[in-house]
């Protein structure tokens, strides 16, 4: 007997959905082996499970920079005890929180209809710190306003899109060294790890010292003098403590056992403790910025439209400095990394990377959905929006299509109502999520080639350099600065020596090179030059690249392989299908 799952299945890959989404069963020339209707909403909701955690860190982070709140305080440019600045502080997160959302599902949908991706979009971390802690600083401190910063964040979309049009942004992401590559996401997580432990947006086991640069905290802030706590009152915070083990431990356990939504359950735990008041963990204190918050959670359910940071950019161009051009540089640099890496690995998670042209289908889509999202996001007044390597969850759940992904932005659309929750997430709760995120990232570290000084040194200044000097545009430069010094100095003294005088361990440097395999142009550009009318759609395909999807379960290290060796072993699984098909036909009947 067929049951309804098999039966609804059927009849939606025999619909015009099924075949716009190449559903298994659907008859399109390029199906996706295994891709069946049901399977992609369970793998668009792992993903949104998986990732949902960014409404509230995100809009806490984003809170730090003070948005379009002016402080007044001559005494304290901070403001950091100012009623009315805290006020205003409130209003704006819960802007973010809405914002956020709104954007993450938009894109999200976008990339599912347009690219037919199984990939999520939102407000990247670390790209959400660096605008807050290094651009426009803390509470408006630092060198770019808060207004032109977003002004940045908007050009630097555009850029993206002619970039991404040209078929450039593939190529500086590739001719970029892998070893400054993988240090930056090791630097960011290490970057995020900091923030994490700090009071603003974590759980104030850390604080800044005048004989040292960081000092053990743990404190409650009213304990603080002149910002340090005195040693009888250092890891006594109670928040602190909730937060390290209900969002720390009890998350890390979790996730051991590989629990879908281990990071927001986490959140959650500790929220719901902190929100009851007279507590000594309680985020609603009986103040006047604790009775608003109070006023708004019990909302629940509400649409908070954006006020504040609506289409907030300064288009003076009077105001327009170095540091500028410095963070819209970086901005650039950051997320073609942070972008292109997720995008490529999420594509070979999904099997759907050509072992040939080291492309994916629908990637030039993909990355202008990405593009324009940045754009649209500093319109609500958020930070650059990237893709999410949490979509790796809703793949490992059979996700193969872009159905995976408007689910997962369906579901964003419907958080924006419990915008009262979200913004009542207090920055204990999500302090512990910085540092199991920066755990992940700085995980990528053992792919570091250290057996040459050349890449190993520079990889160690950038990683380094983006904690230590709370920036991750000095880390990237340092690492790219010290590069060129060190390679360039030993290739000219073996130029200049006839090749008598070769660094020992240069046998072991990793291979670089400007040229881009299947060329510098983007595939449709091509196809135009060529007169192909039709140049929009690809070339016909046999389809012999499209690889099975592997889940970790079943093969957990098969994205930890050199690309080298996997791209190996899918040329040699197709030239042995290509043998046995010939040979198969060549054979005559017993």
């Amino acid at each position: 007997m067929v049951s309804f799952t098999t039966k609804l299945n059927d009849a939606v890959a025999g619909s015009i959905v099924g075949r716009r989404f190449r559903l298994q069963g659907s008859g399109h020339i390029k199906t996706r082996k295994n891709a069946r209707f049901l399977t992609e909403i369970r793998a668009g909701l792992a993903t949104f499970f998986a990732m949902a955690y960014i409404i509230s860190v995100n809009a806490t982070i984003l809170t730090d920079s003070g948005g379009i709140c002016v402080c007044t305080d001559a005494k304290d440019p901070t403001c950091a005890t100012d009623v009315d600045y805290t006020l205003c502080l409130e209003g704006i997160h819960r802007d973010y929180i809405t914002g956020t959302a709104a954007i993450a599902g938009f894109t999200s949908f976008c990339m599912g209809l347009f690219a037919n991706m199984p990939i999520a979009l939102a407000p990247g971390m670390g790209l959400n710190a660096y605008f807050t802690y290094t651009v426009v600083g803390f509470h408006g401190t630092g060198p770019v306003t808060y207004e032109l910063a977003l002004t940045a964040v908007f050009v630097e979309g555009f850029i993206f899109v002619a970039l991404s049009l040209l078929g450039m942004r593939q190529w500086l992401a590739r001719v970029i060294p892998t070893s400054i590559k993988l240090a930056s996401s090791v630097g960011i997580g290490l970057y995020l790890t900091i923030i994490g432990m700090t009071y603003s947006a974590g759980i104030g086991i850390i604080t800044g010292n005048t004989s040292t640069p960081l000092t053990l905290a743990g404190c409650r802030i009213e304990e603080q003098v002149q910002g340090v706590c005195p040693g009888s009152t250092k890891m006594r915070n109670p928040t602190m403590w909730l937060g390290i083990f209900g969002g720390g431990f009890l998350t890390a356990v979790l996730l051991a056992y590989k629990i879908k939504g281990a990071i927001i359950a986490g959140i959650l735990l500790v929220s719901v403790v902190s929100w009851p008041r007279s507590t000594t963990v309680t985020y609603f204190p009986h103040t006047a910025v604790g009775n608003d918050s109070f006023d708004f959670f019990k909302k629940v359910v509400t649409f908070h439209p954006i006020t504040k940071t609506l289409a907030a950019q300064d288009w003076n161009i009077a105001g327009i400095t170095g540091q500028f051009w410095l963070a819209l540089v970086t901005f650039l640099y950051v997320d073609i990394l942070d972008c292109t890496g997720t995008l490529y690995s999420m594509a070979r998670f999904a099997g759907a990377i050509n072992p040939e042209t080291q492309d994916f289908e629908g990637s030039a889509i993909a990355y202008l959905v990405d593009a324009f999202g940045i754009s649209i996001g500093s319109l609500f007044g958020l930070s650059p929006v990237t893709t999410f390597v949490e979509s790796g969850a809703g793949i490992s759940e059979g996700g193969k299509t872009g159905i995976t992904a408007m689910v997962t932005g369906i579901c964003f659309f419907i958080s924006i109502f419990f915008a009262p929750i979200f913004a009542s997430i207090p920055p204990w709760a999500t302090g512990c999520t910085l540092i199991i995120v920066g755990a992940m990232m700085a995980s990528v570290a053992r792919s570091i080639n250290w057996k040459y000084i050349g890449d190993s040194l520079p990889a160690f200044i950038t990683l380094a350099v983006m904690p230590f000097t709370y920036s991750i545009a000095y880390g990237l430069i340092a690492g790219i600065v010290s590069y060129i010094i060190i390679n360039t100095t030993v290739w000219f003294i073996e130029v200049v020596s006839f090749g008598r005088i070769v660094a020992p361990d240069k046998e072991f440097k990793e291979a670089w090179t400007w040229k881009v395999k299947g060329g510098f142009l983007p595939a449709w550009l091509v196809r135009a030059t060529k007169g192909k009318k039709d140049f929009w759609h690809e070339e016909p395909s046999s389809g012999l690249y499209e690889l099975d999807s592997r889940s970790p379960s079943a093969d957990g290290n098969i994205n930890d392989w050199p690309l080298s060796i996997y791209d190996a072993l899918s040329k040699a699984r197709i030239e042995r299908e290509s043998c046995v098909h010939q040979l198969s036909s060549q054979a005559e009947p017993i």
